[in-house]
């Protein structure tokens, strides 16, 4: 009988901020009967753990950021173990288009009672098998880049961290050319031109304040798709506000769209970001596609 909810501990989430409730999860996770903790020690390390909790686990909770529970769904997906989040990391994206019954607080025994819901994926298919899920959203190009900055940034912690990246990404940016086909409920719609940002939400917040897809729920079977076509890097400023504030749908530069996939074609390598997770060299042919109903998700 599966009855025991697992918690994954990422004590450097944060740029290694978690570490300071990490012991207070850990201890509250003892007192608790039917929950056991593990710590995340190394890259792919909840990967591992998870896939260990699979036979026993009703629930794994991530208590980490976006990577973590990113890291986690994707062993979670399709199976009958829910995920669950307690966040601990710059952002914590995906919690805020999740309607959670957890409070501000987030109490540990909260989560060995809480209920599920079905909620939806998004998956991502490229060249060489690559295969993976994302939770909240992906993002190519500027967004791409964007991510590689924040992970590579030591000195600065919290959702300020992303504001200074993309403004030190700005500095020497070049919008890719990019063909994107879109299959939307109605329509079939393409763009083959120069993009300066391409992003795809299941949920709606990115970067910790940035809207980029304010009108996404993670259980409507599609992903919102937001793309900014080519503007000058100064005309880019005005945009800032407007992602921030979820406006950016309604400029005529913008294409906004639900979709049930995407294909994009890229004539050069580009980053990628799932969730904030990095991924180098993208290139070629990559399909996106939404996947309904295919993870259980503690509310």
């Amino acid at each position: 009988m599966k009855n025991i909810t697992t918690f994954i501990i990422n004590p450097v989430a944060n740029k290694g901020r978690a570490s300071r409730n990490a012991s207070r999860i850990h201890s509250a996770v003892g007192e608790q009967d039917g929950a056991v903790a593990f710590y995340s020690e190394y890259a792919g390390h909840a990967l591992e753990i998870t896939r260990m909790s699979l036979e026993r686990s009703r629930a794994v909770v991530a208590c980490g950021g976006d990577g973590t529970a990113h890291e986690i769904a994707n062993v979670l997906a399709f199976s009958d173990v829910s995920l669950g989040i307690l966040p601990s990391g710059s952002a914590n994206d995906f919690v805020k288009s999740l309607d959670h019954g957890f409070g501000r607080n987030y109490q540990v025994e909260d989560y060995l009672h809480a209920g599920s819901i079905l909620a939806d994926l998004g998956r991502v298919n490229a060249g060489n098998g690559f295969q993976r899920y994302f939770l909240n959203s992906l993002g190519m190009g500027l967004t791409g880049r964007i991510a590689r900055r924040v992970g590579k940034t030591r000195w600065m912690k919290g959702e300020i961290i992303y504001l200074n990246a993309l403004f030190s990404v700005l500095l020497g940016y070049k919008p890719p050319k990019m063909h994107i086909k879109l299959s939307t409920p109605d329509a079939t719609l393409e763009l083959d031109e120069p993009v300066f940002a391409f992003s795809v939400g299941n949920g709606r917040v990115e970067g910790g304040k940035f809207r980029i897809a304010p009108e996404a729920e993670i259980n409507d079977g599609l992903l919102d798709v937001c793309i900014l076509k080519a503007v000058s890097k100064t005309r880019f400023f005005r945009y800032v506000l407007k992602y921030m504030r979820g406006t950016q749908i309604y400029d005529s530069q913008v294409i906004y769209c639900k979709a049930h996939a995407v294909e994009v074609e890229l004539a050069e390598p580009e980053v990628m970001h799932m969730d904030g997770e990095v991924f180098e060299n993208m290139c070629g042919k990559i399909r996106i596609e939404s996947v309904p109903a295919s993870l259980k998700v503690l509310c």
